[in-house]
């Protein structure tokens, strides 16, 4: 059995659905009990609790061989990620899968990196079989900008030059479905990245070709864009680590692609132009 944590989330929904689509048995530990019906509809078992509560997450571990963790970013990540590692240890899971980022590395500083690279670590340090997901941007952060292309054509963000090789969180879903259901992925870091490395002024143009209408990318000073994200994520922690991420890319970004997904699932995984053809209604008026 293989015990997903995040199911309902862009990516663990993601891996959910290709887990089906390859008639591959799961169980998914969810908060939800409204979102129950869109895991069983995918032939998944559903286990209601927290990954927060160790008797829930011990009784979701019973017959579990693989675990995934994928756990939103917050304040007592750690805590809750030790807890499930500590959890499938002593139920004899065997193999971890683990949700990082390209960013995580002994010499990161910055909070949600470090985050996962302590986590990282940890899990190494269990004895179990490993396999870390390292992805790097995710398109889908652009669906939160469809509201100002379609009033304005516009979309505003504080990445300055910065460019990264973005990649959709349905292709990473494709490699951790492809890692959860075959074997010969132990000791593995997958570091999982888009076609091409693009900056955001890049990206208006892949906006502007795809759309036919010319979309501008507006490089906010990153004191006014905390402020305007600080309307949507009212803890401080979080905002505070999302707008540090911001800043590594606005002075730099991460300026490397992998061939990683073609590798895996020997297809190419989805360039920009691709997503935003597949999203051109969020983005047309």
């Amino acid at each position: 059995m293989i015990l997903l944590t995040g199911a309902t989330g862009k990516t663990g929904s993601a891996t959910a659905i290709e887990l089906s689509n390859l008639n591959v048995p799961f169980r998914a530990l969810i908060r939800s009990e409204e979102k129950r019906a869109q895991i069983e509809a995918l032939g998944g078992e559903v286990i209601i609790g927290s990954a927060e509560d160790r008797e829930t997450i011990d009784q979701a571990m019973i017959g579990v061989e693989k675990l995934l963790i994928i756990l939103p970013n917050c304040e007592n990540q750690l805590e809750m990620e030790t807890q499930l590692v500590d959890s499938a240890k002593i139920e004899g899971v065997q193999h971890i899968v683990y949700m990082s980022s390209v960013e995580a590395d002994e010499e990161c500083s910055s909070p949600i990196p470090k985050l996962h690279w302590d986590t990282e670590v940890y899990i190494k340090n269990s004895g179990m079989h490993w396999t870390m997901i390292k992805p790097n941007f995710y398109m889908q952060n652009f669906i939160g900008s469809s509201k100002t292309i379609v009033e304005q054509n516009k979309f505003f963000l504080p990445m300055s030059e910065g460019k990264t090789g973005m990649i959709d969180t349905r292709d990473v879903g494709k490699v951790i479905a492809k890692v959860l259901s075959e074997e010969g992925h132990e000791g593995q870091s997958y570091q999982i990245t888009g076609p091409e490395i693009l900056s955001f002024y890049d990206v208006a143009e892949k906006f502007s070709s795809v759309l036919k209408r010319e979309v501008l990318y507006i490089d906010m000073p990153i004191d006014a864009y905390k402020n305007i994200l600080s309307q949507f994520l009212t803890n401080q922690w979080h905002l505070d680590s999302v707008i540090d991420l911001f800043g590594g890319i606005a002075e730099g970004g991460i300026e490397y692609k992998t061939d990683t997904f073609e590798d895996l699932i020997g297809t190419p995984p989805r360039s920009l132009e691709d997503f935003i053809e597949e999203h051109r209604s969020l983005y047309t008026a």
